[in-house]
């Protein structure tokens, strides 16, 4: 359901960004993944996908480049370099920046990445940053951030649960190996599960934190 979610308000983003000469750049956290996500090369992710978008590679960041590839064994970029890049690259035009589940990421590389990411926006006043997380992680961004932080907080409504449920069910390519009984265990069970799951999370999975609004700056 975090992924319906956010993929929901990244295409929004999207659509906005052509109508409004802007840039989405997005990010995917997997806690089966933590040893390979690393604040390094999330930002380096977030970083190609915006170079990408440009119609012209910015001189700044070619010139980093060559200083790289010129240095002793043509080592790779470090964090401090990707930081000023995205500085760079994301003061050209407003930006958007999605992180998704946040709260999978490692909690020391957490940090590393919300300090990044204070600096981009100290550096790129037009830049917007969408997060999605379990509660435990907003007191920390908010700290980390250090700026005006809305948080917004989802759970499911039961009927919503049992919708989505539905149209899974419907979409079954084996619809022969349940029988009645078992579908009624499914519509019964997993809403009531869920329905206590986020009672005990403080009725929510997922916080919506924007720094700033993109309509503050227009």
């Amino acid at each position: 359901m975090s992924d319906d979610v956010s993929s929901l308000v990244i295409d929004n983003l999207c659509d906005q960004a052509r109508e409004q000469n802007s840039t989405v750049a997005c990010f995917y956290f997997d806690y089966a993944a933590q040893n390979e996500q690393s604040p390094t090369s999330m930002l380096g992710s977030l970083l190609k996908q915006l170079v990408c978008g440009q119609e012209e590679i910015p001189e700044e960041i070619s010139r980093a480049y060559r200083d790289q590839q010129n240095a002793i064994g043509g080592r790779g970029l470090q964090l401090s370099d990707i930081v000023k890049m995205l500085q760079a690259i994301s003061s050209k035009k407003p930006t958007f920046i999605c992180i998704d589940a946040l709260d999978e990421c490692a909690e020391g590389d957490r940090v590393k990445l919300l300090d990044s990411l204070n600096q981009i926006l100290q550096g790129s006043p037009s830049t917007r940053i969408f997060i999605t997380g379990r509660l435990h992680v907003v007191p920390e961004i908010g700290r980390r951030l250090a700026r005006r932080v809305t948080s917004i907080s989802i759970s499911p409504k039961r009927d919503d649960i049992i919708s989505y449920l539905r149209s899974k069910l419907d979409e079954d390519t084996n619809p022969d190996a349940m029988d009645s009984s078992l579908e009624a265990d499914i519509m019964k069970k997993i809403p009531e599960d869920i329905s206590e799951m986020y009672v005990e999370a403080t009725a929510a999975t997922l916080s919506y934190l924007l720094t700033n609004t993109y309509q503050d700056s227009c």
